[in-house]
């Protein structure tokens, strides 16, 4: 292929994704801002909007027209009035975020964790994921979405997921208490239960793990004379601002002990919180000095990298900004949330033909407010 035929091939793709995005915008708008199928948060904001979202949203772009999401809306009850009364009466999960910055923002799920990993799956290299593997999930439990989401990704592709207790909240209070003996003691508690059941028979093949239990785990297998390489894990799927280049390098060249095509072990790194759902990220690479890249799972949320004083307007292409999120599904919509983190814009690619976020970090403005990377 030409380097002409692979521009115009990406050209097209970027065309095709936006008017996906455009036509999933209008519909998700109609959804939500519709008196028989609206949520009753939405349906009692849009009387003191300055535009009908139900005749002057035809694009992605009249998104701009909502005042920029508070985060306040969703930090207490009741919880009920976010789910659409399309959906009234459906089974209801409500997930929350860690607490850090006071009372945890509460979302209402029906269906959404499920499609979101599920689409994940169709990202994962049946090599290194197969299919009928069982899993371990070594994260936050608790009210988290993350917990019931990796379960559903296991089940969903054929397999049984063992999972730990951890509870990231009293992590939180150790750290703030300043009690490191007590810290170290609850991190080995969380290792210990994954220890066990991963050299219990349970034929585990792939495992999620946040960054600094991965390391830990990685550790005291050493310890014990064994590796995951050795217990049979292929797949890590993994998340969180912990995930650098610098640490990357270091899991793959140290922990897992290489490259897939040397060790057998395949990582992906993922960036994904309860409002967005799961960003997937570009291949990492010695040869791309291991950068990490993510993109959002459009049309049903989108990532934008904004200038700090400007929400409202991009950032070019490798400049540094605030990631600004708007989710937009039949569950939940989100309109220019500004997240608590920032990074530099990053081009569409073939598989990803919108724009991406590379070098995710806490927001320097809040990063000394906040408590983050607790596991």
């Amino acid at each position: 292929m030409t380097v002409d035929q692979s521009s115009a091939g990406l050209s097209a793709k970027i065309s095709a994704a936006q008017a996906a995005l455009d036509a999933h915008t209008v519909e998700t708008i109609q959804w939500h801002f519709h008196e028989s199928t609206g949520s009753p948060f939405w349906l009692e904001k849009k009387s003191q909007l300055k535009f009908d979202p139900l005749r002057e949203v035809n694009s992605y772009a009249d998104v701009q027209k909502f005042p920029l999401f508070e985060d306040e809306w969703l930090r207490g009850g009741p919880v009920e009035r976010w789910i659409p009364r399309g959906l009234a009466g459906r089974p209801t999960y409500v997930f929350e975020t860690g607490g850090t910055t006071g009372i945890p923002k509460s979302r209402v799920v029906i269906d959404d964790f499920r499609i979101d990993y599920e689409n994940f799956s169709d990202t994962l290299p049946e090599k290194y994921f197969p299919r009928g593997a069982n899993w371990l999930m070594l994260g936050p439990s608790g009210p988290r979405r993350l917990r019931l989401a990796v379960e559903h990704l296991c089940q969903y592709r054929g397999g049984i997921c063992f999972c730990i207790d951890l509870d990231p909240r009293w992590v939180i209070k150790l750290i703030k208490k300043g009690w490191m003996e007590h810290l170290e003691a609850y991190k080995k508690h969380c290792i210990d239960q994954a220890v066990t059941v991963l050299t219990a028979g349970h034929s585990i093949r792939c495992m999620f793990a946040t960054p600094k239990l991965l390391d830990a785990l990685a550790i005291a297998l050493e310890e014990q004379g064994t590796s995951l390489r050795e217990l049979g894990i292929t797949g890590i799927f993994s998340g969180g601002t912990e995930f650098t280049p610098q640490w990357t390098r270091y899991a793959v060249e140290e922990l897992l002990g290489g490259p897939p095509e040397i060790s057998g072990i395949y990582m992906t790194p993922t960036y994904g919180n309860t409002l967005m759902g799961l960003a997937c990220s570009k291949p990492i690479s010695a040869e791309d000095g291991f950068k990490i890249s993510y993109y959002a799972p459009q049309p049903r949320a989108v990532t934008e990298v904004v200038d700090f004083s400007d929400p409202r307007k991009t950032v070019d292409y490798g400049a540094t900004g605030r990631v600004k999120l708007t989710t937009l599904t039949r569950e939940f919509f989100i309109p220019g949330f500004l997240e608590r983190d920032e990074g530099e814009r990053e081009q569409p690619f073939m598989t990803y033909p919108w724009d991406g976020v590379s070098g995710v970090r806490p927001f320097h403005e809040i990063a000394s407010q906040t408590t983050v990377g607790v596991y």
